[in-house]
């Protein structure tokens, strides 16, 4: 009986343990896209914008990294003139809400704002984001700070495609962003409900 009740206890802690800290907060496909296709992408870059307060390069580098791995196991090839563009945006607010992402008679767009209610993008939203999508929701904050969130846009067309936002990137307990082994899985979560499905010599390494 004794030693039934420590396996008990084992598994129950060692479940807890191995629940991931990140959550898929949205996951949405805009305009009827077929993403499926799209050949190639490219990543928002520091010189189509700016990075978000509190983001260094290096964590920079560490998520585009992990969204470049996702994308390409899913059959997609990078190139610096595709027209699928993936932005990203970064929301730091330690309320548990949600806001239009452009609230009525905002024109044409109301952000972003830093510790505020909108992601701040590396590529400004408001240059594909327009007054239509008034119904569409971002995260002003949820559970904790770090909102990774994550837009495709056809650049060329000024088109949104698909967003998906994860929670959090960022350290409990602090503003540090986390480790390149966390924000791949952070990363991962994002990617848990894209349209487009892993490639099959993929499946069998992930969770």
């Amino acid at each position: 009986m004794k030693k039934t009740l420590l396996a008990a206890i084992a598994l129950i802690a060692m479940l807890a343990t191995s629940c991931s800290p990140f959550t898929l907060v949205n996951s949405e496909t805009y305009n009827g896209a077929d993403l499926a296709q799209y050949k190639t992408f490219h990543i928002v870059s520091p010189a189509d914008g700016a990075l978000p307060p509190g983001m260094q390069l290096v964590t920079y580098y560490n998520i585009a990294a992990a969204i470049r791995e996702q994308m390409i196991e899913r059959g997609y090839t990078e190139d610096p003139n595709s027209a699928l563009l993936v932005n990203i945006g970064l929301t730091v607010h330690k309320e548990i809400e949600t806001e239009p992402a452009l609230p009525p008679g905002y024109m044409p767009y109301a952000g972003p704002y830093y510790n505020g209610y909108y992601p701040y993008f590396m590529y400004p939203r408001n240059l594909y984001w327009d007054n239509y999508y008034a119904n569409a929701r971002v995260i002003t904050g949820i559970y904790k700070e770090g909102v990774l969130t994550m837009d495709m846009v056809n650049i060329q067309q000024k088109l949104p495609l698909y967003s998906a936002s994860v929670a959090t990137i960022l350290e409990n307990g602090n503003s540090q962003f986390r480790n390149l082994s966390g924000i791949a899985e952070a990363v991962q979560t994002l990617f848990s409900k894209f349209p487009v499905p892993l490639e099959p010599q993929y499946r069998l390494n992930k969770k």
